[in-house]
């Protein structure tokens, strides 16, 4: 067989595209989101607030429960981290002072300093979609400039109240803006999830990974919508996908309130064939032992995160949608 090796010397600063040359097999980690939302009453709810008290605990879990050495690295903030205004003088974002006091820079180096990379939030509209605060409209350069300052490793943009936006215009030319900063940041997009017709050759060429269906809830129906989405659109989702480039079902909901131990096999299960993103929604300190075994399991991530990086197709689907074949190809 003859291999033929291209090897790209270029700048991250000088690319046009999205060849950042990362998550060359799907991302794994941790968002607080479907799990803890946006609870911002830090007095009530003390513990599961979305604050730096609430990362830093699942960064030391991420490390002490075995998830980190399994390839679970990125710890991504969702929505409602920032303030409601943009600093006056710079025009960069703030993270709240009072549940951040400490600021982005701090978290960051704290979750690096387990071994982990640092993921956030932010949106290519007007506002963010939860939470209300600015969106990176009218900012790319510097709120680029600024996740590269906080040494963010993984920028998750959103696509919420984009009035006067074109998406196959604003998604590049916001990830073009990561790539001048020349820190590599996995770029993961919202961008097909807001288009009736998502052009998914234009996306693979912009984006890491990409939002494609529905947020995932905790429940079984949930995770069968999901499923069905990907079944109805999977010749392209199939073909787009690939190394640097996945899409993204949205987060495992393993190890909270609602699924069966079967339907939670379910879901990993699915999102290993894809090659999906395993980015779970948990909290990590009272996940059940048998759902722990499941999401650490060696097999099943293996297949996941293998090196073709081909994703699964449904080969069979039955008339009652109860049976489902799924196929994929390995080089394992």
């Amino acid at each position: 067989m003859l291999l033929l090796l291209i090897v790209s010397c270029l700048p991250l600063s000088s690319i046009v595209g999205l060849d950042n040359r990362l998550a060359k097999t799907p991302p794994m980690g941790w968002m607080p989101f479907e799990r803890f939302r946006c609870l911002t009453d830090c007095v009530k709810f003390p513990r599961d607030c979305i604050s730096e008290l609430l990362f830093m605990r699942m960064a030391d879990l991420l490390v002490t429960e075995g998830y980190a050495a399994i390839g679970y690295e990125y710890l991504i903030i969702d929505d409602c981290w920032m303030e409601k205004q943009r600093d006056e003088n710079t025009g960069q974002l703030i993270a709240d002072r009072e549940r951040f006091p400490r600021g982005m820079k701090f978290l960051s180096d704290y979750i690096h300093s387990k071994g982990l990379k640092f993921g956030i939030y932010h949106d290519i509209g007007a506002k963010t979609c939860m939470h209300g605060g600015p969106g990176a409209k009218g900012y790319y350069a510097i709120d680029a400039d600024t996740f590269a300052s906080w040494k963010v490793d993984y920028v998750k943009l959103d696509g919420c109240y984009i009035g006067g936006i074109d998406l196959d215009i604003a998604y590049p030319a916001f990830g073009k803006a990561l790539n001048r900063t020349g820190r590599p940041m996995v770029y993961s997009c919202s961008w097909p999830y807001y288009q009736k017709h998502p052009n998914y050759e234009l996306i693979k060429d912009h984006c890491n990974l990409w939002r494609f269906s529905e947020d995932v809830k905790d429940s079984y129906d949930s995770v069968t919508s999901i499923m069905y989405n990907y079944y109805k659109h999977q010749n392209a989702l199939q073909k787009s996908a690939g190394p640097g480039h996945w899409n993204d079902p949205d987060m495992l909901v393993l190890g909270n309130y609602h699924l069966s131990y079967e339907a939670s096999r379910l879901q990993l299960a699915i999102w290993a064939v894809v090659a999906a993103p395993l980015i779970m929604t948990n909290d990590l300190q009272s996940v059940r032992l048998e759902i722990k075994e499941l999401l650490q399991n060696r097999d099943i991530i293996e297949v996941d995160q293998d090196p073709l990086g081909i994703p699964g197709h449904c080969a069979f689907r039955s008339r009652s949608r109860q049976i489902s074949v799924y196929i994929n190809p390995l080089f394992t």
